[in-house]
């Protein structure tokens, strides 16, 4: 599937919803695994402000690539920020939208630790 890079250069972005694990089956409780590491998968909401307008997106990062403490209100930094589009029907009802991931999640705060080198 096709991924587009997001430049986040001229956005401010804080976290809104520490780190959780990432839920692949809800009926479960399947944890997310990334299938090239191996690695768990996180959720972190952040608020993404730019050109004017805010949202919160949910970024899935790999749980190494999270460095610092990251509790609400965090300024952070994200890595190779990418959205992929999606679409699934269930019972007849098209859903659609994007998918938010990033190598890591930084916290800008001074004195965090920087994230190590893949």
């Amino acid at each position: 599937m096709r991924q587009i890079p997001v430049d986040t250069s001229a956005a401010s972005v804080m976290v809104a919803k520490p780190p959780q694990p990432k839920v692949k089956d809800r009926r479960s409780g399947e944890i997310a695994i990334d299938a090239d590491t191996g690695a768990t998968l996180m959720t972190v909401d952040v608020m993404f402000a730019a050109n004017d307008e805010v949202e919160i997106l949910s970024v899935t990062v790999p749980e190494p690539g999270i460095t610092g403490e990251l509790v609400m209100g965090t300024p952070v930094g994200l890595t190779s920020l990418v959205g992929r589009p999606w679409e699934n029907e269930f019972n007849g009802q098209k859903r659609h939208g994007i998918a938010f991931r990033a190598v890591a999640i930084t916290s800008l705060v001074a004195g965090a630790a920087k994230p190590k080198a893949a």
